[in-house]
């Protein structure tokens, strides 16, 4: 089997990074820092018109008719470009929300207690016990409690101590015991959710050993460039070596749609996201810990990814059920069978 990138697929790559590099520049970037991270509704709506959000769904439904794998090297781009909001809710969304595969709509989610991103701008927010919208939407956000994030980019709100109802046909109310506190997604879109976030994190990880590689190539030191120095070295070597293997298990993952190929890719693509940020702040030197630089915005992300989602313990959990070193878990991916038929991804 060849698994190399088609020339479809590589245009469609090219394409994402070029639109990118036009609407959402280093300018831009930081404009969205100083706002606080408030979402562009103008960008949002520029990445419907490109299909970012109506990528899978099918040509006759109004969307692009492509696959997982086509959906994992957008999202990569996104990665790499730092692009804020809550892209994988509003993806896997398109066509169960009204405007979200256009842009005209911001869709995020609410997994269980954990922060909930772009909570104020949110049109629907995907919960445990259905999509909140309306009145229900209203009264879910005015009891929820903003706390600061980590990431300058992405807004965060603690949900309300009490579920709240919601979905279609159910107005707010007091609480019930409706399984709001549930995570957003089950089944195939939970491991579709870690990979789209996974293939973020690549992005992420691959930018942040450009940067690296870069700046220790024109930063001078004792008259020759800090590059060669075989510590600098070895730190930017094991970027790349750490890029590369997470590289090949996203893209492997999205072609297969394997749970547990999944819950390995989640773990390399965190690991690398997270540890190349700090080596390219450590090439960096004093000038990766100032505001101006960038290093510090991947860092920041990369580690609230890695806290949300399907976690390193969690896809651990996942990898040791399926090896059979644990029993199956209910909701697992060992549940599934050896079919593992709720698996998703396309071809």
């Amino acid at each position: 089997m060849d698994f190399q990138l088609s020339d479809d697929q590589r245009a469609l790559r090219s394409g994402m990074r070029d639109l990118l590099g036009a609407v959402f520049h280093r300018d831009r970037m930081r404009a969205a820092v100083e706002r606080g991270g408030a979402l562009d509704r103008a960008l949002w709506r520029e990445l419907g018109a490109a299909g970012f959000f109506a990528l899978r769904l099918p040509e006759e439904d109004g969307g692009v008719g492509l696959g997982l794998p086509e959906a994992v090297l957008l999202f990569e781009e996104a990665g790499r470009a730092l692009l804020p909001g809550p892209l994988v809710a509003t993806h896997l969304a398109a066509g169960r929300v009204k405007g979200a595969a256009e842009g005209a709509a911001v869709v995020t989610a609410a997994d269980g207690d954990r922060p909930v991103a772009h909570l104020a701008e949110a049109d629907t927010v995907l919960a445990g016990g259905g999509p909140l919208d309306g009145e229900a939407l209203r009264a879910f956000v005015a009891t929820a409690r903003p706390v600061r994030s980590m990431d300058p980019l992405t807004p965060l709100h603690l949900p309300p101590p009490e579920p709240v109802a919601g979905g279609p046909g159910r107005v707010a109310g007091p609480a019930v015991s409706a399984p709001e506190r549930a995570p957003a997604y089950a089944g195939r879109l939970r491991y579709e959710a870690a990979l789209l976030s996974a293939a973020e994190q690549l992005g992420s990880a691959a930018r942040t050993t450009e940067m690296a590689v870069q700046h220790a190539r024109e930063r001078q030191q004792f008259g020759a460039p800090i590059g060669s120095f075989q510590a600098v070295k070895h730190l930017c070597a094991d970027m790349l070596a750490r890029t590369e293997p997470a590289r090949a298990a996203v893209y492997a993952a999205a072609v297969t749609g394997d749970p547990l190929e999944i819950a390995a890719a989640e773990l390399l693509a965190d690991e690398a996201a997270v540890r190349n940020a700090r080596d390219c702040l450590q090439i960096h030197g004093g000038m990766g810990f100032t505001w101006e630089a960038d290093v510090h915005l991947h860092l920041k992300r990369a580690w609230l990814r890695a806290a949300t989602g399907l976690t390193a313990a969690e896809a651990e959990e996942e990898l040791a059920a399926g090896l059979g070193s644990a029993p199956p878990r209910s909701g697992s991916s060992a549940a599934y069978g050896p079919g593992r038929s709720q698996a998703g991804g396309g071809a």
